[in-house]
C-alpha cells in the first residue's frame, strides 16, 4: 500500500511535463488537507475520444480519488470556434448539431476512467454553451483588454501562417479567451491539459487573478509521440488513433501495431500499470531479455481491459494470436446478406463496416487490403454476385465478413 507522499509524487511526475507555478507549490497544498477544484477541457470536434485524451482523465481521477473536486468540461460551445493550436491553417468550424451530434456518448468513453458514480465525491461534467453563449458583447471587450495582439501572435502556428502568408482570423484569438473564461467561471484551482494547451491554460491563468485575484495552477501533460520521428500518435486531424470506444479487437489490433520504440511512454500514459513494473520492462527489452511483441501482448490487453473489462481482453487477445499471428481463420465470422442480385465490393466494405466511406474502401482495395479466399483482389470496380455466395473475404488485418446472396 502506497502512503500519501508517494501517491502524490507520482501524480506530480508520471505523464506530467511542467507544473505551474511549481511543483513545490502544488505538493505542499496536496500533502495537506485542502481540497482543490480542478478540471480538464476537451471540445466536441468528433464523436471519438483517444488514447491521448486518456492520460488527462486518468490524472484527474487519481485527484479525485484523493478527494478533490474534480470536473470534465466538454466544450461545445468552444468546438464551434476551433482551437488553432498546432494548425497552419483555420480550423473549418463546426454547427451546433454538429457538435451535439459528436458529444453524445462521449460520457459513456470516459466513464471508462472516471467514476461519475461515486457516491460522495462523483466527478462531474459541464457544457462551456452554458456560460459562454450567455456573454455580453461589452464582457468581451472587458475579456480581451486583458491581452495584447502582440501576445497572441508569439503563439508558434500563427508566426508560422505569417511567414507563409496565410490567414489569421480574429475569431482565433477568441479561442484562448473563452478556454481562460472557462476557468473564471469555474472558479477552478487548477487545470490540466496537455502540453499543446500551455498557452490556453495560462491565459485562464492570467484570468483567474484578473477577475478572482486567484493563484490558478496548471499541470501541462506530455503528449503521446513517436519518440523516433517526433510526431503525434493520437491526431483526429490527421488520422490514426485508438479511440476510446473502439470494438474490443480494434483496439486491440491498434496497439499491436504501434511502433515497438513508442510502447514505453503508451505503457505510462494510458494504463495504471505500477511505474515500477514498467520499468523493469524497459529494462528488461533493453537488454533483450524480454521480446518487444510479449510486452506489447501484455500492453494491449492492459488497455483493452479498461474500456472493455477482463473476459473482453482475454478474448480480443485469443483472437489476435490466432488470426493474427497464426494467421488462422476465426471461428465466427460475421455474415453480410446480399439484398439484391449483385454488390458492388466498395459497398461491401463500407456498409459491413470495413470502410468509412467508398473512397476509403477503394483505397483499402487499391492499396492490396482485400483478399477472398487467400487471394487478393486489386480491382474495386468489381461486382459480387450470386457465385460468391458463401466467399470469406478478409479486410487489412482484423477484418472479415462472409458475403450471403
Amino acid at each position: 500500500m502506497k502512503t500519501k507522499a508517494q501517491i502524490v509524487e507520482e501524480i506530480l511526475t508520471r505523464s506530467v511535463s511542467q507544473v505551474l507555478p511549481s511543483k513545490n507549490d502544488l505538493a505542499k497544498i496536496l500533502a495537506s488537507e485542502q481540497k482543490l477544484k480542478i478540471y480538464i477541457g476537451a471540445d466536441a470536434t468528433g464523436p471519438q475520444l483517444h488514447l491521448g485524451h486518456a492520460t488527462n482523465f486518468m490524472l484527474l481521477e487519481k485527484f479525485r480519488q484523493l478527494g478533490h473536486q474534480v470536473v470534465v468540461l466538454f466544450g461545445d460551445f468552444t468546438a464551434m470556434i476551433g482551437d488553432p493550436t498546432d494548425k497552419t491553417a483555420a480550423r473549418v468550424r463546426l454547427t451546433k448539431d454538429q457538435v451535439a451530434e459528436n458529444i453524445k456518448t462521449w460520457k459513456a468513453q470516459v466513464g471508462h476512467i472516471l467514476n461519475f458514480e461515486d457516491q460522495e465525491n462523483p466527478a462531474q461534467i459541464v457544457y462551456n454553451s452554458q456560460w459562454l453563449a450567455e456573454l455580453k458583447f461589452a464582457e468581451l471587450i472587458e475579456l480581451a483588454s486583458n491581452f495584447t495582439v502582440q501576445q497572441m501572435l508569439e503563439r508558434d502556428m500563427f508566426e508560422k501562417r505569417m511567414q507563409d502568408a496565410k490567414p489569421i482570423y480574429v475569431s482565433e484569438f477568441f479561442y484562448p479567451l473563452m478556454q481562460g473564461y472557462d476557468s473564471v467561471h469555474l472558479d477552478v484551482d487548477l487545470e490540466i491539459g496537455g502540453t499543446d494547451q500551455t498557452f490556453n491554460m495560462l491565459v485562464g491563468r492570467t484570468l483567474q487573478k484578473k477577475y478572482h485575484n486567484k493563484e490558478k495552477m496548471v499541470i501541462s501533460t506530455t503528449l503521446l509521440t513517436n519518440p523516433a520521428t517526433g510526431k503525434k500518435l493520437m491526431s483526429k486531424s490527421e488520422g490514426g488513433f485508438i479511440a476510446l470506444n473502439d470494438a474490443p479487437k480494434d483496439m486491440f489490433g491498434k496497439t499491436m501495431a504501434l511502433p515497438d520504440e513508442t510502447l514505453v511512454q503508451v505503457f505510462v500514459d494510458c494504463t495504471f500499470v505500477p511505474m515500477e513494473e514498467i520499468e523493469k520492462m524497459k529494462v528488461a527489452m533493453e537488454a533483450g531479455e524480454l521480446n518487444p511483441r510479449d510486452a506489447k501482448l501484455q500492453l494491449a490487453t492492459e488497455i483493452v481491459k479498461i474500456y472493455h473489462g477482463e473476459i473482453e481482453a482475454e478474448q480480443a487477445q485469443q483472437y489476435f494470436v490466432k488470426t493474427i499471428s497464426n494467421k488462422e481463420i476465426p471461428a465466427e465470422i460475421v455474415e453480410f446478406k446480399v439484398e439484391s442480385e449483385s454488390l458492388k465490393l466498395t459497398e461491401l466494405l463500407a456498409s459491413s463496416g470495413n470502410a468509412v466511406s467508398l473512397s476509403d474502401a477503394k483505397r483499402k482495395i487499391e492499396q492490396g487490403g482485400v483478399s477472398v479466399d487467400g487471394e487478393k483482389i486489386l480491382d474495386a470496380t468489381l461486382l459480387l454476385e450470386k457465385s460468391f455466395d458463401g466467399k470469406i473475404f478478409k479486410i487489412g488485418k482484423l477484418g472479415w465478413v462472409k458475403v450471403r446472396f
